[in-house]
């Protein structure tokens, strides 16, 4: 499912239009993207949370020039699903 597919459902769903809904579901993805970006996890009840997750520093090989690298340590984002939503899946 893509960006689009959600917004035709939710449009179709609630009877907004589309061009409200994509502004809607454009500013929810960027608010998400702020809250990471300044190390706060996004916690929404019943879907799952967007956290920010500490990668440790590693050793890594770069193939082609037959070298070792040192990657340093970084934050990544991650999404862990609710308890509720995970066994809905399964």
């Amino acid at each position: 499912m893509t960006k689009a597919d959600i917004v035709s459902e939710i449009a179709k769903s609630t009877g907004v239009e589309k061009v409200q809904v994509q502004a809607i579901v454009e500013a929810f993805m960027e608010s998400i993207k702020t809250s990471l970006t300044q190390k706060n996890n996004v916690y929404l009840r019943g879907f799952g949370s967007f956290i920010v997750k500490k990668r440790a520093k590693k050793v890594a090989r770069n193939i082609s020039k037959n070298t070792t690298i040192t990657i340093p340590e970084h934050n990544i984002p991650a999404f862990k699903p609710a308890k509720s939503f995970a066994e809905k899946v399964k």
